[in-house]
């Protein structure tokens, strides 16, 4: 925990927070401006805005024993030079962790698209938005790491870490962990087997942000890798945090598909659109596996408890897409037995200890 400052008017803060304004006020020269909280993620960073005469800015507080902000300004330098939109970069202090950013404004795709008429609005911009950096990103996609066996096996096994001993308080047992290893084994081939493009790998409701003329600007993009092409449309389609209905989200895919192709890119997008939708749907079981574990550790470890409202749509995905492929049929009556009915009573002993 951050130890508490004594600040010459005699209010307290957290000393990151000093440091932040001293930052500002003696490294940048923009005097002592207000700076308010602006958001916070599942890391350990914390984002604050800045109010200056011209307008405002963002700062990226990135404890330098906790985070590296070197992917964030590696990606976004990546991401600008395929032509995305991701906020610039005007001031950085590596040694302290500091970043001073352009501010895209408080609104949130989340929060836009739970108005009436707006997600028919946003949704094809998101997805034109994806599609050119899929498109225009291949040289950059190049100078990312692969997401590999690797890491696709490492993600999944926090679910039998955080979701299963620690959540559902039930280490799985040898014929579980069997069955796990199959499964997994099973989704990181199918990954494998996938055109490998740009991954934001994080390409959510709450990592767009709707600017004026609903212009959107992409943000939280530092984990990238160059992977699956499904998985940021499953990040964006099957979004942990608003749900749509199936033939809507296949008539998306299918228009995502058909843009690929208008823009040349035929060695990305499967010999059909049923392919293209058991890409789409098998990578969103991984990724799916994995956030339940993601979830259950942000709970349980970072205490951020809000994260547990977000795990039955979560579990919901991955039965779904069980029940529709045989090869996933077994881990799905699996989920039905053991997971889906214990998730109320984990969700209310985590909350139990906040």
């Amino acid at each position: 925990m951050t130890p508490d400052v004594r600040r010459p008017d005699g209010a307290t803060g957290d000393a990151r927070l000093e440091l932040l304004r001293d930052w500002l006020a003696t490294a940048l020269g923009l005097g002592t401006p207000a700076v308010v909280p602006a958001s916070a993620d599942a890391s350990f960073r914390r984002y604050f805005r800045v109010r200056l005469a011209d307008g405002t800015r963002i700062v990226m507080d990135a404890p330098p024993d906790k985070e590296d902000i070197e992917p964030y300004l590696r990606v976004g330098a990546l991401l600008r030079g395929a032509g995305a939109r991701v906020p610039q970069v005007y001031a950085v202090d590596r040694v302290q962790g500091f970043v001073l950013l352009e501010d895209f404004g408080a609104t949130s795709f989340l929060s836009e698209v739970r108005k009436p008429g707006r997600a028919e609005a946003l949704y094809p911009r998101a997805l034109a938005a994806l599609a050119d950096l899929q498109a225009r990103g291949a040289t950059a996609a190049l100078q990312l790491a692969p997401y590999d066996a690797a890491v696709l096996q490492r993600e999944m096994a926090l679910l039998p870490e955080w979701f299963c001993t620690q959540h559902l308080a039930r280490a799985p047992d040898a014929e579980e962990r069997e069955l796990f290893a199959r499964t997994f084994d099973f989704l990181v081939e199918a990954a494998l087997e996938q055109p490998q493009v740009f991954v934001h790998r994080d390409y959510h409701s709450r990592n767009l942000m709707v600017m004026p003329g609903d212009a959107l600007g992409m943000i939280d993009f530092q984990d990238a890798l160059r992977g699956p092409i499904g998985y940021d449309l499953v990040s964006l389609l099957k979004d942990c945090y608003i749900a749509w209905p199936r033939a809507q989200v296949v008539e998306w895919l299918r228009r995502h598909r058909e843009s690929l192709r208008h823009a040349g890119c035929d060695a990305a997008i499967g010999v059909d659109d049923e392919q293209f939708l058991r890409w789409f749907d098998l990578i969103g079981v991984q990724r799916h596996v994995k956030v339940l574990g993601i979830f259950a550790r942000l709970a349980w470890r970072d205490r951020k408890f809000g994260y547990l409202d977000d795990l039955p749509l979560t579990l919901r995905y991955v039965q779904e897409s069980c029940a529709r492929y045989a090869e996933l049929a077994e881990f799905g009556a699996w989920l039905e037995r053991r997971a889906a009915p214990a998730l109320d009573a984990a969700n209310a002993r985590a909350r139990s200890g906040a």
